[in-house]
């Protein structure tokens, strides 16, 4: 997302577009290199939590064979979640046993490869948020992804792994390499584009190798990966769900929750949500998702892309934003109780926000790459879209590349926020139904 696209709310512009995003630009043919004949090379592999706590194993090879998970010193084949073709190679897939331990993938080739896979935390105490990673390149924002200073996200990844959390929760947005770069700019030169292999490995996979080897994960859909950009990519790659190759890319896919020892985690589909203006057809699908968040027992922890109460800086310095569709959906009515904290993307900043009324607090975790947002330190008597009646009682911004450590302290949940080169710049903390951040100690 950039600024320009909540403050064109406000403009007669934004209700002739509708909220849709432009027409993909074609890419060239892109073929990847393999190995025709068994098992190759492995390019990528996590671990990531499905619906249920379901723990899925994925591997990426240039090879037309599965590689082998080894569980406690006991081989078995993985499964072929997507055939390689042409721009995208062989991806495999595994569910985890349960009491599984000294888990690794396993390659005979010459050289064998014996890849370790971070272990399950039913209880994590120490959960990394980050999102919005990818480079941008689309028309004329031109981002240099060939300087790790400006596209900081290889660096933050290796920083957050030394972290050691149990746990990544990345809320959206990973593949922004949508055109070519310009033929004379340096700074970007040499890089794939369009939604293929080699992009999603340049603008995620590779620079996230250390952090994708250090725990688990939970994915979140992005509005970079809907079906009109890199959606077909997010769903061979990343989607909790089997690959269905007659759906290679639905619109909207229901949320689905992880059950944690102390909360669940909820992941809600809102990729397709217009901000600016209200789909009328999206929003009965909305409302019914988040009335059924009411039916939950256990706390919720609400992560989503697109926030439903956000903001940035508009005219004269004034905060505005909201997603027009989800908050038509949420309606008066608003979040139910057990959902205790939102946590989204989708704004390029970091940002900590108190509500009025009954709204949980949410946390925004945006500024892991692209071009970076620029909102107001101060996000009291935001403008939201919409006419829920939310209004903020206090919350803040901080400007900058960032990623967020949550440690679990009693009586709540402390919330580091670092910058680019790994340095803690400020603490917050979420406990009885808050998010503070007391400016830090001169």
């Amino acid at each position: 997302m950039r600024r320009f696209a909540l403050v064109f709310a406000l403009l007669p512009l934004a209700a002739c577009t509708g909220g849709k995003p432009p027409p993909v630009v074609s890419e060239p043919a892109i073929s990847v290199p393999s190995q025709p004949n068994g098992p190759g090379r492995i390019l990528a592999y996590w671990m990531q939590l499905g619906p249920g706590g379901e723990k899925q194993v994925r591997a990426v090879s240039n090879g037309s064979a599965c590689p082998l998970l080894a569980v406690s010193h006991v081989r078995v084949p993985m499964d072929v979640r997507a055939e390689g073709r042409g721009e995208f190679p062989l991806l495999c897939s595994a569910i985890l046993p349960s009491g599984g331990t000294d888990i690794e993938i396993v390659t005979e080739n010459v050289p064998e490869q014996h890849l370790p896979l971070p272990k399950f935390v039913s209880d994590p105490q120490r959960i990394l948020v980050i999102g919005d990673t990818g480079c941008r390149l689309k028309g004329s924002l031109v981002q240099p992804c060939n300087d790790a200073r400006q596209w900081p996200f290889a660096q933050i990844a290796q920083k957050a792994a030394e972290l050691k959390p149990d746990l990544v929760i990345h809320v959206g947005d990973y593949l922004y390499r949508e055109n070519a770069c310009p033929a004379d700019n340096a700074g970007c030169q040499g890089t794939p584009f369009g939604d293929n292999w080699p992009t999603w490995d340049a603008d995620f996979f590779t620079p996230g190798q250390p952090l994708l080897a250090a725990a688990p994960w939970v994915f979140v859909r992005g509005n970079h990966e809907d079906c009109q950009r890199a959606g077909p990519g997010w769903t061979r790659l990343l989607a909790p769900a089997p690959l269905d190759p007659a759906n290679i890319c639905a619109d909207h896919t229901p949320p689905y929750s992880v059950p944690l020892k102390e909360m669940k985690l909820v992941v809600m589909d809102n990729a397709g949500a217009p901000d600016t203006s209200v789909d009328a057809s999206a929003v009965p699908v909305y409302r019914q998702e988040l009335a059924a968040l009411g039916r939950e027992t256990s706390p919720v922890w609400l992560l989503m892309h697109r926030p439903i109460w956000a903001a940035v800086s508009g005219p004269l310095g004034v905060p505005i934003g909201g997603n027009a569709t989800i908050i038509e959906a949420a309606g008066t009515g608003g979040i139910p109780k057990p959902v205790e904290l939102l946590i989204a993307g989708h704004i390029h900043t970091f940002e900590a926000i108190n509500y009025k009324d009954s709204v949980p607090p949410q946390i925004l975790a945006g500024g892991g790459g692209d071009l970076l947002d620029k909102t107001p330190l101060d996000l009291k008597g935001a403008i939201f879209q919409g006419s829920s009646g939310v209004s903020v009682k206090d919350g803040l911004s901080i400007n900058g590349f960032s990623y967020l450590l949550m440690t679990k302290a009693a009586p709540g949940w402390d919330i580091l926020v670092f910058d680019q080169d790994g340095a803690m710049v400020r603490k917050c903390v979420f406990a009885a139904g808050r998010v503070d951040c007391p400016a830090p100690a001169k």
